[in-house]
């Protein structure tokens, strides 16, 4: 259950990130309307931002997928190992969040 929620936000966090990526190339195709040496220098610095932006975000995605399974493995092999010290963990922080739950 762990290992799915991670790989979840983990897909979220990389498809807001390319929504976003993609969007700003579509502003870019938009103000090529725009004319003059300021606005062709700036399109060409977004187009290197962009560019830049696409390796980050395949370098970062590798790198997150790597450390959410890395983390999701430790959780569970922790979780087997000590079960009676997890449930009672789960039960602490179940405490706390009905607390702060009943507050409000």
């Amino acid at each position: 259950m762990a290992r799915t929620t991670a790989q979840n936000a983990q897909e979220i966090l990389m498809a807001d990130f390319q929504t976003l990526v993609s969007d700003t190339e579509k502003l870019l195709a938009h103000t090529a309307t725009l004319a003059g040496d300021q606005a062709d220098e700036l399109r060409g610095q977004i187009h290197e931002s962009l560019l830049k932006a696409r390796e980050t975000l395949k370098l970062t995605e590798e790198s997150l997928k790597e450390r959410g399974k890395a983390a999701v493995v430790a959780t569970e092999d922790y979780v087997q190992s000590n079960p009676w010290q997890s449930v009672g963990i789960a039960a602490g922080v179940g405490f706390l969040l009905g607390l702060l739950a009943t507050r409000r």
